[in-house]
């Protein structure tokens, strides 16, 4: 077989990977759809299969050389996120969404970084950004496994609010988390002195951020052509990245600061829309490259961490949605029901996944990364069952689909490419 790292010329190795990256992805989504499970499942596996621990058609040099991709991936997620806090949007649902958001994802940030210090004894910096990281939910198994039921009404509602907001309390928790473990000495103490600086560049980068949207919103407006609007964002988008990469911080706050400031001075949804549109190919490199990034000899390693993971973050999110529907007195159903519907988790995760481990030094940070990697796959494996029960338990479908309901593409399935929202 013939390897990349044999040829002489670093620029055909790494465009030899990208095609390689691109089709592997491609082709694990056939697969994939037939087994109905989320593109995401298929990008990770092919990533494994190319990778240095099973056919090794990507070289590792090429993986450790592509870092920047997560940034940029995430930049477009982050903006992406951004959209859903819409001032008006937010009055309209009231205070009970955001209660439960909170509650839920909480929950599992407290459950999960409690487990691993109180059980497995490991350090704080690694449990802070693993339970950081516990407390986002990918939406994209939910929304399709509602879409192939056609299920609607008040609880429909609830959940599809929730998980919109719920990568966002995500982003907010990891950054805040990771300026924490920035000023933890060796001995474990929080040195106060260090904690600042991160935190207050943070706040320089939201604030950038915040008026980088509202350029963003005088800059791009209706009388352009789309392709002018895409580069306009891009770069902006791009800008903001690397500054945030100057002073080290992550860019997750000030892309999502972007969205936010944007949508909320009048910006087109229809931005957004493009975006997501144009950023297919690079989500699927950045997932791929996490699929191929996994340490497979560490599954031995991370093996009853792993599962204490997966099994304390389910808890945690059910717990803290019931805890959240009792304080908003909703109806039993829903209390009973909605955090089924909040188990899937990849997308966001796995690129915090990927800052965690250049945060976090050696075996600690790839131990997390092995740990989001492995139970990503099974979370979206198990994901839809979880939604379809919560959707048939709480009363909201009643029947299976007849032959004329057959399920439904979740939007960009049948492209074989992820969105980047």
């Amino acid at each position: 077989m013939l390897h990349l790292d044999a040829l002489n010329s670093p620029a055909a190795e790494i465009i030899l990977s990208l095609s390689i990256m691109l089709l592997a992805g491609f082709l694990a989504t056939r697969l994939t759809q037939k087994l109905r499970l989320p593109n995401v499942t298929g990008y990770i596996l092919a990533g494994i299969a190319v990778g240095p621990y099973v056919l090794g058609l990507v070289p590792g040099s090429v993986i450790d050389g592509m870092d920047f991709v997560t940034d940029i991936a995430l930049a477009f997620i982050a903006f992406g996120v951004g959209r859903y806090f819409k001032l008006e949007k937010l009055k309209e649902t009231g205070a009970k969404v955001i209660v439960i958001t909170l509650l839920e994802a909480l929950a599992a940030f407290g459950a999960v970084t409690a487990a691993m210090l109180l059980v497995f004894r490991l350090p704080l910096p690694f449990c802070l950004l693993l339970g950081a990281i516990s407390s986002a939910t990918a939406p994209a198994s939910t929304i399709m496994t509602i879409r192939q039921y056609r299920a609607k009404g008040p609880f429909v509602n609830l959940i599809l609010q929730i998980v919109a907001l719920d990568d966002a309390v995500a982003l907010v928790a990891f950054s805040v988390c990771s300026a924490v473990v920035s000023a933890v000495d060796g001995a474990g103490a929080v040195r106060p002195m260090t904690l600042l600086a991160p935190l207050l560049w943070s706040a320089a980068a939201v604030l950038g951020g915040v008026l980088a949207g509202l350029l963003l919103h005088a800059l791009v407006d209706g009388s352009r052509s789309r392709e002018h609007r895409l580069v306009l964002v891009i770069a902006v988008l791009l800008a903001i990245t690397g500054l945030c990469a100057i002073v080290d911080i992550s860019p997750l706050l000030a892309c999502m600061a972007v969205g936010t400031a944007y949508i909320n001075a009048g910006g087109r949804k229809l931005t957004f829309e493009e975006l997501s549109d144009a950023t297919p190919p690079i989500l699927l490199i950045f997932f791929v490259l996490s699929g191929a990034r996994l340490q497979v000899p560490m599954l031995a390693t991370a093996g009853l961490i792993g599962v204490c993971y997966f099994f304390v973050r389910i808890l945690g999110k059910y717990l803290g949605a019931w805890a959240g529907c009792a304080v908003c007195r909703t109806q039993a159903p829903t209390r009973r029901w909605l955090g089924l519907a909040l188990v899937p988790q990849a997308g966001v995760s796995i690129g915090l996944a990927a800052l965690a481990e250049r945060i976090l030094p050696g075996p600690e940070g790839l131990m997390v990364s092995t740990i989001i990697l492995s139970s990503g796959v099974l979370y979206e494996m198990v994901g839809p069952a979880c939604a379809k029960a919560a959707l048939f338990l709480s009363g909201t479908v009643r029947k299976q689909p007849s032959e004329e309901e057959k399920p439904e593409e979740a939007a960009g399935e049948d492209s074989g490419y992820p969105k980047a929202s």
